[in-house]
């Protein structure tokens, strides 16, 4: 099928990030993504819940200034919509309190959900927002619909089971970790880290995925399919924060992945790129346009480290 457009949608946590002194701001690392991927010009839609609260409208509005379709995102009348703790150490680092509870929780399969997973190109979810049995089984259902699966591992304890992601890894096409997860990932599964190289073929053989890409923090980012890998350097910036730095990079990725026609380096060049250009503002998704971001990418040419 022929698409005018390249599609992603995102599942699970849409929330307010409460920071110490400081107005609340949109999170959640799977609307972090499509807020991304919409601004690279890649249609998005969001499946999530929110509660029937003021914090659940104030959610709606953003997304509509921001046109993000909320088409996907139910109203739960029990639960209310998701609020999360922040907090910054000294390394820019930041700690997050997750309440539990929340609509998010909740999410339920319908008919719209399942249709539109069967019109994408990607289909983007992680660990969080299968904390619960009811939207654990949900995503499951959903990841049954789709041919490009990519799975944002972003493990948070204690929200997580090691055989829960295992069963998602079966289901992935894609899987991003950073450095750390990935060594979590082998140890769970009794496998003796030596290299990345080593371990990520290892994890590529027991699940069948196709592609990896691995987050090195300052020493930039790995991405590895059909037996190759690259390393690409991270782009020296001034930071304002890490939040959301991570999600920025997976929608460079896939905003370039999606075009069938990008490089491998197009594709990674994107990835760093918008990581950077994000770590250099305020926030998760701070106010930018097209333009600003292309203006940045082409002032910091990015080379292949190996």
């Amino acid at each position: 099928m022929e698409y005018k457009k390249n599609k992603a949608v995102c599942f699970g946590e849409v929330l307010w990030d409460i920071f110490p002194g400081e107005q609340k701001r949109v999170g959640g690392a799977p609307f972090n993504v499509a807020y991304h991927l919409s601004k690279m010009g890649v249609e998005v839609n969001m499946i999530s819940s929110i509660g029937n609260d003021q914090l659940g409208r104030d959610l709606l509005d953003k997304m509509k200034n921001w046109n993000i379709p909320a088409d996907h995102v139910q109203i739960n009348t029990k639960y209310p919509t998701s609020t999360v703790i922040a907090t910054v150490d000294e390394n820019n680092d930041a700690h997050y309190d997750i309440v539990e509870g929340v609509a998010w929780d909740f999410i339920e399969t319908t008919p719209e959900n399942q249709e539109i997973l069967k019109r994408t190109n990607a289909f983007v979810f992680g660990t969080l927002a299968a904390r619960n049995d009811k939207s654990r089984n949900t995503l499951f259902q959903l990841l049954e619909l789709n041919n490009y699966n990519v799975f944002d591992i972003n493990l948070r304890e204690p929200y997580y089971e090691v055989g829960m992601i295992k069963d998602l890894l079966h289901k992935t096409h894609l899987a991003k970790f950073n450095k750390a997860e990935m060594r979590m990932m082998l140890d769970f599964l009794g496998k003796e880290y030596t290299t990345e190289e080593d371990g990520i073929k290892y994890l590529q053989d027991q699940f069948d995925l196709k592609e990896i890409i691995i987050s090195k923090g300052s020493k930039g980012a790995l991405y590895a399919s059909d037996g190759n890998f690259y390393l690409y350097p991270t782009i020296p910036v001034t930071v304002k924060d890490t939040v959301g730095s991570g999600d920025s990079f997976l929608a460079g990725f896939l905003s370039k992945r999606l075009e069938k026609e990008s490089t491998v380096h197009e594709i990674m060049t994107q990835a760093v790129s918008l990581g950077a250009f994000i770590t250099s503002q305020e926030g998760a998704c701070p106010e930018y346009s097209l333009e600003d971001f292309i203006r940045f990418r082409n002032e910091h040419p990015v080379s292949v480290l190996s």
